[in-house]
């Protein structure tokens, strides 16, 4: 009887053991998830502030300035304007490559 006591108390402390060690594993990992959420805002928010970052430089306002001032461009008068359709574009390219 003595030696079942006293491999039930042995069983008892491992399981206390075991319960402990799990328990501990268990905050280390709500710790570390934790702190990828506090990354996961971090990242969102500058996801944001760089998606309104992009929509700034790409407004066409902007562009154009830029093309003025740096690149000494001008929008060209609209009677030097030329519009071609893609099926205009096609045409001419398989009459060019026809001719001998």
């Amino acid at each position: 009887m003595f030696k079942l006591n006293i491999f039930i108390i042995l069983v008892l402390i491992v399981c206390a053991l075991g319960v402990v060690t799990s328990q501990h594993t268990v905050r280390k990992l709500f710790m570390a998830l934790e702190k990828e959420k506090g990354i996961e805002q971090k990242l969102e928010v500058e996801w944001g502030r760089l998606q309104l970052e992009q929509s700034t430089l790409i407004m066409h306002g902007r562009i154009e300035r830029i093309a003025m001032e740096h690149l000494n461009m001008m929008v060209p008068a609209a009677s030097s304007i030329q519009i071609v359709s893609i099926n205009t574009a096609e045409n001419e390219m398989n009459a060019e490559s026809v001719k001998p």
